[in-house]
């Protein structure tokens, strides 16, 4: 487990988000798959409290009054679907979405042409989804703002996103009584120090290789995960 949260926040560190897609995979054979966007969230709001407060006044107002509301819809939407959902459906669909996420990012897509101010509404939504079922919809928001900014105010405008989603996500478990027991408290305090050092390491690799190279890396490992994932859960059916 401290092996997959290390390398969770050597993405963290390097593009902002992405940590459920690197840890899930490898904490859904460990504990159970319903805990481990709780855990996620709690310490994905502590890793992206200090980026938030160093950049989240630089964003761009307008993108965030656009996509705020619908992100917020989305969470309450995904954290229903996470708490109602059956079990068993759960390690299929993060299987699906993280490979899919993978061959998305690996076939190098991009926005044909800007996004109309409209696109807020199905990006934030889903956005929001992912992120409360999954712990990730960094990719969905980083796909509209694409459309829409510059690469500097996308960059800060994508990093205040991520917290608000994540403080979100953090306050409805909080709600549902999630963190009740000091159980996933206690394994997050355990897991600081490996999320420590995915964070300095992820800065420090960012000196000697390309993002755009590490993250076709990262890529590629996300993708075997996620068939490995499907793969188990076929052979269980079997």
């Amino acid at each position: 487990m401290c092996a997959a949260i290390a390398c969770a926040y050597v993405i963290f560190g390097m593009a902002g988000f992405g940590t459920a897609l690197v840890a899930s995979p490898v904490l859904a054979c460990l504990m159970p798959v319903a805990q481990i966007v709780p855990l996620l969230a709690l310490m994905d709001c502590s890793a992206s409290a200090l980026n938030l407060l160093r950049d989240g006044r630089n964003a761009d107002r307008a993108e965030l009054r656009r996509v705020l509301p619908w992100l917020l819809a989305g969470s309450l939407a995904g954290a229903a679907l996470l708490l109602k959902l059956r079990a068993d459906l759960l390690p299929p669909l993060l299987g699906l979405f993280v490979s899919g996420y993978a061959l998305w990012s690996l076939a190098g897509k991009r926005p044909a042409a800007r996004f109309t101010p409209r696109a807020a509404l199905p990006f934030g939504l889903f956005g929001g989804v992912c992120s409360a079922m999954f712990g990730s919809g960094g990719f969905l928001y980083a796909i509209y703002l694409s459309g829409r900014l510059g690469k500097d105010a996308m960059r800060v405008t994508q990093s205040t996103l991520i917290g608000a989603s994540t403080l979100t996500r953090l306050l409805l478990f909080l709600a549902a009584g999630v963190y009740a027991g000091a159980a996933l408290l206690k394994l997050a305090l355990a897991l600081a120090p490996a999320m420590m050092l995915g964070l300095w390491a992820g800065r420090r690799i960012t000196l000697g290789l390309s993002r755009e190279q590490f993250l076709r890396m990262v890529n590629l490992v996300v993708l075997a995960s996620g068939v490995a994932l499907l793969a188990r859960w076929l052979l269980r059916l079997a």
